[in-house]
């Protein structure tokens, strides 16, 4: 057992309400040691220490233990699926169409909502929480600005309607900002809300342990209205959805029942 790191995390779940043994250890491990060192630190008490004397350096161990990997429209197949198929189910009989973007990273994902829910869902209102552990990436999500990269799987007509050039990258529309409130949430930790018709939580369950996973699987299922969906990643398949009250919809869609 490494009692620096046991020692580290205790530390951490008690100054931020982060519970590093919920993620797969290996994996977070090696990631805070490779900013430890080069950070010049040669524990993590040290490292520790240090961190409560400098904010800007709680910042960036924040920002590396979460996984800010996204882009829009990724695994574009699946966002097809959600606006053909999965979409016009939800609206029916709706006088108002509630989503959670959960774990949403600098805003890709609820953009990519944002777009989609803007040409399917005309005749209801719709609204769009968008929720990250990282301040530092809500403040990007926010903030609205992209590279070239991040927009390779945004349609043509849509990248030319919602985006504006800007120096080396792309400014994200306003329109496509007005139905959506960016929040900080652990969704490890903190309350769900209730009622949703949609949550998205996609290519983050995969840090996280067995147990962490089966507790949000039930969260998010309770968090849910009966018929609501919940859209997970390309690698994050739940394998006994009905343990938590959930019925497959389509591949990587599942429904409560």
């Amino acid at each position: 057992m490494d009692q620096d790191y046991i020692v580290f995390s205790n530390h951490i779940k008690k100054h931020t309400g982060i519970d590093l043994t919920l993620y797969k250890e290996a994996q977070m491990k090696r990631r805070l040691i490779a900013l430890r060192e080069k950070k010049g630190f040669e524990t993590f008490s040290v490292f520790y220490e240090a961190m409560k004397q400098n904010n800007t350096l709680l910042e960036e161990f924040l920002d590396r233990m979460t996984i800010n990997v996204s882009e829009f429209y990724r695994n574009p197949s699946r966002w097809e699926v959600l606006e053909k198929e999965i979409i016009p189910e939800l609206i029916k009989d709706r006088k108002k169409l509630k989503v959670w973007s959960a774990a949403c990273s600098t805003g890709e994902e609820p953009y990519t909502l944002s777009m989609i829910l803007k040409k399917v869902v005309t005749s209801i209102d719709h609204s769009i929480l968008a929720t990250d552990l990282d301040e530092l990436a809500i403040k990007r999500a926010k903030l609205g600005y992209y590279l070239e990269r991040s927009l390779k799987d945004v349609p043509d007509d849509l990248k030319e309607k919602y985006f504006k050039k800007e120096g080396i990258g792309f400014k994200v529309d306003d329109v496509l900002k007005e139905k959506i409130t960016f929040e900080k949430h652990n969704m490890l930790a903190a309350p769900f809300k209730k009622d949703f018709d949609l949550i998205v939580c996609r290519n983050v369950m995969i840090y996280f342990t067995e147990d962490a996973k089966a507790q949000l699987y039930q969260k998010f299922s309770d968090a849910l209205r009966p018929g609501g969906i919940l859209f997970v990643g390309s690698t994050e398949q739940i394998f006994n959805p009905k343990q938590y009250g959930l019925e497959s919809a389509a591949t990587f869609f599942y429904v409560k029942k």
